[in-house]
């Protein structure tokens, strides 16, 4: 059962359609296993983990991201003996991260782990895989959490460039294409083998006019990156802003004044939102989002009777982003 007094849901409606949202955790496996812990820089990576450990090199991936590198990331490990990846997965769903990287990547540990993921409902994970069977198998599950990234040469973990490239930026600013990666070498590939990639909802890293940049930002559902990162933001922030409220008040009367603070707490959130680049703008440069809560008066009595509020709703366009364009020009003689 939940502890929360606060529910939050948004169902995307096309086309108009704080967690550390953008903390890193690696997850591997040691004899001993290790407990949740935060890394600020590779320096302090590296007293734990030697080089040549595939946490180090995910770690790197990470931290090799110039001015857009991460803050801080975390790693998690699980016992090799007595401890399955099954087993260890929920422990992590109680830790403070965002994004999700795996040392191992065989197909069945990520549909292992994108299963926990998709269960769980708040986060995303990003893994890689160099061979087009696995692309296959991960686009038949369909999941809305996974990002799969194909590349012939995995091993300096082009996914965790990937995030830390991209996952630290404000939510809802960045497309997750069109990102230049640090120490990943771009495919050369040609437009139809970039489109049967595509076609295995996989996401790859290529040359376009001179410059080595991401293809797509989608996970394996089809939808973009950028558009579940900003759904889980809205949701939690909006969770956390109302709860606080209800935490910081002395008592929060059950009046047209008390439902107004709620619906401020929201709306403010989705302002913040809009200034991000999040949410669309109209013709006049306001944010296009709306709420909508009940009075009291039109409120059900006997939820009033059981202290509970349940009239309010919110909505908004997403801003997107451009990906594509089509632009004709004319020469007159």
């Amino acid at each position: 059962m939940s502890i929360q007094d606060v529910i939050v849901t948004i169902d995307i409606q096309k086309p108009t359609p704080k967690l550390s949202f953008g903390k890193t955790l690696i997850i591997g496996s040691s004899a001993t296993g290790q407990d949740y812990k935060s890394y600020a820089n590779l320096e302090a990576v590296k007293t734990d983990f030697a080089t040549t450990s595939e946490v180090y090199k995910a770690a790197f991936a990470l931290f090799n991201q110039g001015d857009n590198a991460p803050a801080e990331i975390a790693v998690m490990l699980h016992k090799t003996a007595g401890e399955t990846l099954e087993v260890f997965l929920p422990s992590i769903f109680s830790k403070d991260w965002y994004f999700l990287v795996s040392t191992d990547r065989t197909v069945d540990s990520i549909t292992t782990i994108a299963d926990a993921v998709e269960l769980d409902g708040t986060r995303q994970f990003l893994t890689s895989s160099s061979t087009k069977a696995d692309l296959a198998a991960i686009k038949a599950k369909g999941y809305g959490r996974t990002s799969i990234l194909y590349h012939t040469n995995t091993s300096n973990y082009p996914e965790a460039a990937w995030i830390g490239e991209t996952g630290s930026d404000e939510v809802g600013s960045a497309t997750w294409k069109f990102k230049t990666l640090r120490g990943i070498v771009p495919l050369d590939l040609t437009a139809t083998e970039l489109n049967e990639i595509h076609e295995l909802s996989a996401n790859t890293y290529v040359m376009k006019a001179g410059k080595a940049v991401t293809s797509e930002g989608k996970v394996a559902s089809g939808e973009y990156i950028d558009i579940v990162h900003s759904k889980d933001f809205l949701v939690q922030s909006i969770e956390f802003s109302v709860q606080d409220l209800l935490n910081q008040t002395r008592k929060l009367s059950y009046d047209d004044n008390g439902i107004a603070l709620i619906e401020s707490s929201v709306r403010t959130v989705l302002q913040r939102a809009f200034n991000n680049g999040m949410i669309a703008r109209d013709e006049k440069g306001m944010g296009l989002f709306s709420t909508t809560f009940k009075s009291r008066n039109e409120v059900d009595a006997a939820d009033r009777a059981n202290r509970l509020y349940k009239g309010g709703e919110f909505s908004f366009e997403l801003a997107g982003a451009i990906h594509k364009t089509a632009i004709r020009g004319y020469i007159k003689i």
